[in-house]
């Protein structure tokens, strides 16, 4: 699949990665491991950038107690397939 701009879409793995990414300004190594605030960048304002970011890629909306639960890359992808994204 591609994009309207001719590149090619990221698969929602990739891009629920390269959200952590951006968001934190972390490595790609270090993403599957990371909690919130055991990195400096993921406080709450850090955590609300994220869900934000998340929730334009996948055109979703979380619930509050989503948002409250989503506390690792890991969980998070839990919350998000929950919302029926394939991931």
């Amino acid at each position: 699949a591609f994009t309207n701009k001719g590149e090619p879409d990221m698969s929602n793995i990739e891009k629920y990665r390269q959200i952590f990414i951006t968001t934190f300004g972390v490595a790609e190594k270090k993403v599957a491991k990371m909690k919130y605030q055991e990195v400096d960048t993921w406080d709450s304002v850090g955590h609300m950038n994220l869900i934000a970011s998340i929730e334009d890629a996948f055109n979703i909306m979380l619930e509050t107690d989503d948002i409250l639960d989503f506390n690792s890359y890991a969980k998070g992808l839990e919350i998000v397939r929950k919302y029926g994204v394939e991931i």
